[in-house]
């Protein structure tokens, strides 16, 4: 009996390589999307488990020959770029690829015609300036990004409801708040204060900790919970929705650096602002509601946020 397909862009990528691991044990036929140039670390444990395929988003030509030859059941699309920071110095280079690659990956469903339902990994950065009395964030919330990523997150979450709407093609919307976990790029708060503090416990950085803004409040979920979200989004999600996936708590990003010192066990650290990790600006708070998400299909997180960042310092201690 063949396998359901589920074709998987951005899977060498941090959420991606989890999402990967998510949907082996649900005994699909998983195919992934690569480059040339892509790192695949993430994925050298499943890889002989997985059909790599070569396409890259900002080619339609190569994401319409993949859709037409696997004609894959399931399509998650989380390719792009990722990193908040980085749209400030590369706004041209973070619309073209998280935007046209969005509409290239519509268009390439719509093109070859397939029976095939549709996940976008939107972000939490999408709602952008959030006052305090407009907490917990609801999916109903004004969208206010406050960066040239948040905005290309808006234009895939809008691309994916007109392709619903106007072309019939079953997209699901998730707006993810942060998650984190092993394999996360260190350009994040979590995964650099963690490699910092192994990178001193080792003795090959002096004791500092490099920080930006340690007054921002984040909505944390671990990496493993959130793909199990996308999982459920495209099983259970209603068509032309977008659903909020979140912890509904929030910590102060200084405080989960007060977390990861005590439990890495590297004693007295100087903490040192680096002007290079500020933003023009920032989103001062983003904790979230997924009532919605959560009645619809019984989502919980397994993982509490101490076990994540247990596991995150595990994963830099293996590695340096």
């Amino acid at each position: 009996m063949n396998k359901t397909k589920a074709l998987v862009t951005g899977a060498t990528g941090f959420s991606g390589s989890h999402l990967v691991d998510y949907l082996l044990t649900e005994d699909l036929d998983v195919y992934i999307t690569t480059r040339h140039r892509s790192k695949t670390e993430n994925i050298e444990h499943v890889r002989d488990k997985v059909t790599i395929v070569n396409a890259d988003i900002r080619d339609g030509y190569s994401l319409q020959r993949v859709v037409n030859e696997i004609k894959p059941y399931y399509i998650f699309h989380l390719a792009g770029q990722s990193f908040v920071g980085e749209s400030w110095n590369s706004p041209l280079e973070t619309l073209s690829t998280n935007v046209l690659g969005c509409a290239n990956m519509l268009e390439a469903v719509r093109l070859c015609g397939n029976d095939c339902k549709v996940h976008i990994a939107g972000s939490s950065e999408e709602y952008g300036f959030v006052l305090e009395s407009e907490t917990p964030i609801t999916e109903d919330n004004p969208l206010r990004p406050m960066s040239p990523y948040g905005v290309s997150k808006v234009a895939q979450d809008l691309l994916g409801q007109q392709y619903c709407r106007s072309y019939g093609i079953p997209v699901v919307i998730t707006r993810g708040f942060n998650h984190t976990g092993p394999r996360r790029g260190y350009v994040f708060a979590s995964t650099s204060f963690a490699r910092q503090l192994v990178m001193i416990k080792r003795g090959k950085q002096e004791s500092v900790v490099h920080v930006g803004n340690l007054d921002a409040q984040r909505d944390y979920t671990d990496a493993r919970d959130m793909a199990r979200a996308y999982w459920l989004a495209i099983t259970k999600g209603k068509a032309g929705e977008a659903y909020n996936v979140c912890s509904e708590s929030c910590i102060r990003i200084g405080d989960m650096l007060e977390m990861l010192i005590e439990m890495s066990g590297v004693g007295d650290v100087e903490i040192r602002q680096d002007p290079d990790k500020m933003r023009p600006s920032d989103v001062p708070i983003l904790l979230g509601s997924c009532a919605k998400f959560r009645n619809l299909t019984g989502w919980e997180m397994q993982y509490t946020f101490e076990e994540t960042l247990r596991a995150l310092l595990d994963y830099w201690e293996e590695r340096i």
